[in-house]
Order: structure tokens, then sequence, then C-alpha cells
């Protein structure tokens, strides 16, 4: 499965899980561990690890090879690499201190930051 089809795969599993705000952030251009990573919020501990669970095997059955999930047992923020495409589902509090989208966004600074004169 290409890394599109993949994405298309995931994010309609991530709709049908009633996955909350999901982001797609096309990071391939930025990095080399993924062309796309995937933000989506759950509305609790349980419904985070629903979600990452169900996707994971979903994935496996469609014939995506998982590399690996992090962080079920605390359930408050789960990563699922699928290779191309790497998944967060996380909490809503999780999401808004750690701000992933913010983070992978490159914007123009708009001001030279001052240099040490001699």
């Amino acid at each position: 499965m290409n890394s599109d089809a993949l994405l298309k795969f995931i994010c309609a599993e991530l709709e049908e899980l009633k996955a909350k705000d999901i982001a797609v952030l096309n990071v391939g251009k930025f990095t080399t561990i993924a062309d796309y990573l995937v933000v989506a919020s759950g509305t609790s501990g349980r419904h985070v690890r629903s979600v990452s669970e169900n996707l994971f095997d979903a994935a496996k059955k469609a014939g995506a090879i998982p590399i690996g999930i992090e962080g079920r047992e605390g359930s408050e923020w789960v990563l699922i690499d699928l290779g191309d495409v790497i998944v967060h589902v996380m909490q809503p509090a999780v999401r808004e201190f750690y701000k992933l989208e913010d983070l992978w966004s490159v914007r123009p600074s708009s001001k030279v930051a001052d240099t040490p004169s001699s």
C-alpha cells in the first residue's frame, strides 16, 4: 500500500472509530522518517486506547505492516508507526500541551534575530 492509499485508509478508519479533530501533516519535505503525520484526539483514555488498538489491527488486516505502537499503558498519547504514516492519538489536554501541528509547521520568521556586537 503506497503512502497516499495508506493515508486515506487511516483517515477513514479514524473517522469510523469516532476520533476527533483529525489533522494530516505532510512532513515528507521536512524529514525522511515519514511522508505524513496524522494527529487525532480521543475523548478519554479508554477512547484513545480503543482507537489506537483498532487502527493498528485494521491496518494489519488491510496489509499494512505496522512497525510499532507506543503509549497504550497510559493512553494519554498513543503513537502508531505505520511506516510512511505515523499516527498520534491523544487526549485533548495532551494535544494542546504538545501542539504537534505547530511544531511541524514552518513559518518564515517575521524579524531577524539580533546578533551580538563585537
